[in-house]
């Protein structure tokens, strides 16, 4: 508790912003959950931090779970699922609108879509720093084809983020895209994650075929 107390008094730890789960904060410290449990509970009495039940979300293919840190090439391979991945393009990018943070600055754009069995299924634009290295992704291509190993080779892990699920009617553009027609009903979800410093790691609009994905939500902390 002293260590946690302490990040947050020379402001490590920022207001809003979330501590890591209890079983990653037990696994950093070297003690069990009901040890941190118990150390959350006295931050919380001298008000240092706000608790609320466990809430956490993922999105599924055909009812398999995603990690979006691992990748989801890496898992959808794990999940036994046959999906290609076809980038379509890596372009350099100003100014950029979304997300705020990068607004003004150069960005790099990664548009991909994955196909199954030759269909496509999800259709996805990922807009990253143009920073060092990431700079010159448009001619270099991605570590391993993987954007997740991308950022990592350039020192970006994402420690926190937000996700936005809601179902749109495709454009004639995303249709285009994803072979169907216009107006065709999608998930589209919008993921910004973050360092566990507050630096800006990635922002993906992604377009997912219903057919195969969802969202799965759960809720609460195990006894």
């Amino acid at each position: 508790m002293h260590t946690l107390s302490e990040r947050i008094s020379a402001g490590e730890l920022r207001t809003g912003q979330r501590l890591g789960s209890e079983s990653a904060i037990a696994a950093e410290f070297g003690v069990s959950r009901g040890t941190v449990r118990q150390a959350l509970q006295d931050l919380q009495r001298l008000e240092l931090i706000a608790t609320r039940a466990g809430v956490g979300s993922f999105v599924t293919f055909d009812g398999q779970p995603l990690d979006a840190d691992a990748g989801w090439a890496r898992a959808l391979t794990a999940a036994g699922a046959e999906v290609t991945t076809e980038i379509l393009a890596i372009t350099l990018e100003q100014p950029a609108a979304r997300p705020p943070e990068l607004a003004g600055r150069d960005v790099v754009v990664v548009s991909r879509r994955r196909l199954l069995a030759g269909r496509p299924v999800s259709y996805e634009r990922a807009t990253i720093p143009a920073t060092g290295q990431l700079r010159d992704l448009p001619t270099t291509g991605l570590v391993d084809d993987s954007l997740t190993a991308t950022l990592r080779a350039a020192g970006l892990a994402p420690g926190h983020g937000t996700q936005d699920v809601r179902v749109t009617a495709t454009s004639p553009e995303v249709a285009a895209v994803l072979e169907h027609e216009p107006g065709t009903p999608f998930l589209h979800t919008t993921r910004t994650s973050y360092t566990r410093s507050g630096e800006l790691v990635e922002h993906v609009e992604s377009y997912l075929d219903p057919a195969h994905f969802s969202l799965h939500l759960t809720f609460g902390e195990p006894a």
